[in-house]
């Protein structure tokens, strides 16, 4: 298991939102929560791709665990057969953001009673090279928002993306809010 809080340095523990007009499939209106970024690389999930699925449907052996439950997402475009286990909560007596990221069964199934904590499961990942987010970062490719600003649990899907990037500008929140297909605008 590796925990972060928001403290940990890099973007580890912060929220990239896709900018509105990067239109890779794997990317377009996410929101990515970071575990790792640093030298090497960086890594997160993606937040509002839902799969409509619980655990306990993905893998039965989950059925009678305290994670039949959790929701699971499709994490990012890469291992995307791997089931990554996450925990997080905001702890307001500490200002901070805890993050759980790659839980084994035993403690993701601890977490999920504990008070104020969300647990899901994600398919895959999304992944970066030595220097890669870097790169995409200064083309302006993603937004860096602090995860201490926002519930991660209030919208679902492109919701989620549109409710967080419309709060950082009203620039934004137009953008934000232009249909897929300007067509329909």
């Amino acid at each position: 298991m590796k925990e972060l809080t928001e403290k940990s340095g890099g973007l580890a523990g912060h929220l990239l939102l896709a900018h509105p007009s990067l239109r890779d499939p794997n990317f377009s209106r996410t929101v990515i929560l970071m575990s790792t970024h640093d030298e090497a690389g960086a890594m997160g999930v993606v937040l509002n791709r839902p799969l409509q699925k619980k655990l306990s449907q993905l893998n039965a052996d989950f059925a009678l665990t305290p994670l039949a439950d959790v929701p699971v997402y499709r994490g990012g475009p890469v291992e995307t057969e791997k089931v990554i286990l996450v925990a997080w909560q905001w702890r307001e007596k500490q200002s901070e953001f805890q993050l759980n990221f790659g839980l084994e069964v035993g403690e993701a199934g601890i977490l999920a009673g504990a008070p104020g904590m969300t647990v899901r499961a994600f398919l895959g990942y999304a992944g970066w090279g030595q220097g890669q987010l870097d790169n995409e970062l200064r083309q302006h490719t993603w937004f860096t928002v602090p995860v201490a600003d926002h519930r991660l649990t209030a919208a679902e899907g492109t919701g989620l993306w549109r409710r967080i990037l419309g709060s950082l500008a009203p620039e934004l929140k137009l953008l934000a809010d232009e249909p897929d297909d300007p067509t329909l605008n």
